[in-house]
């Protein structure tokens, strides 16, 4: 067993149904392909990170032979469950902690430029017994990465998701319940227009055409780089 389990949220990437807020910047199968170099780009990246399973929660609950197609074979698999984010979020450490695994985090696949030295210190972070919880902050008052050695339920309760409180709001219930909490270095996801133009600027900085090489290249299709 590898000494962590790094789980990517996934949905699969239909036209209409992903990526919505960069519409009409975008067209809506152009935000699907998006989606979709995202997804491939974001797990080839975080699969180089020693010591690290790399897992996929997917929805649709059908989709799963999909995905497969698309992603490396070391890539396990379990599906998405629960009403809102909070509950899926919740069920993942709740499937694999103790069975499966011994430390889980979860991260999106709208990140495909993440530090790896990010990622790396979040994992160092929670080898320290007195951390509870790490979390990443996003630029929208969300965050981007959540990793823990235990099932915290009130991380996942009580909270307005989609919204800008979402951090905020799980910062509270980690002190409302004597969880410590530690941060590791912000990033920006991408969901609207603004979001898209800051990635290209970032991958414009990067000479390395193995950085996000789906995403650049179709970036740089659509003029945006």
């Amino acid at each position: 067993m590898l000494s962590y389990a790094l789980v990517i949220f996934a949905k699969w990437p239909v036209p209409g149904q992903v990526k919505t807020r960069l519409c009409p910047t975008l067209q809506s199968d152009q935000a699907a392909e998006l989606a979709r170099c995202f997804l491939i780009d974001t797990v080839e990246r975080v699969s180089s990170l020693k010591d690290v399973q790399v897992w996929l929660a997917f929805t649709p609950s059908d989709t799963e032979p999909l995905f497969r197609e698309l992603l490396p074979s070391s890539v396990r698999y379990l599906p998405q469950r629960g009403k809102d984010l909070g509950e899926r979020e919740l069920n993942i450490f709740v499937d694999l902690l103790g069975k499966e695994e011994t430390t889980v985090a979860i991260m999106g696949t709208d990140i495909p430029s993440v530090p790896l030295a990010s990622l790396q210190s979040a994992f160092a972070l929670l080898k320290n017994p007195g951390c509870d919880a790490v979390f990443g902050p996003s630029g929208d008052g969300g965050y981007y990465f959540v990793g823990a050695k235990a099932v915290h339920p009130p991380l996942f309760e009580n909270i307005e998701w989609s919204t800008e409180k979402v951090l905020q709001q799980t910062l509270g219930q980690a002190r409302l319940h004597n969880l410590n909490v530690s941060l590791i270095p912000s990033w920006h996801d991408v969901d609207t227009e603004e979001d898209l133009r800051r990635l290209a600027g970032q991958l414009g900085e990067i000479r390395s055409e193995e950085d996000a090489p789906r995403t650049r290249a179709f970036l740089k299709r659509l003029a945006f780089l």
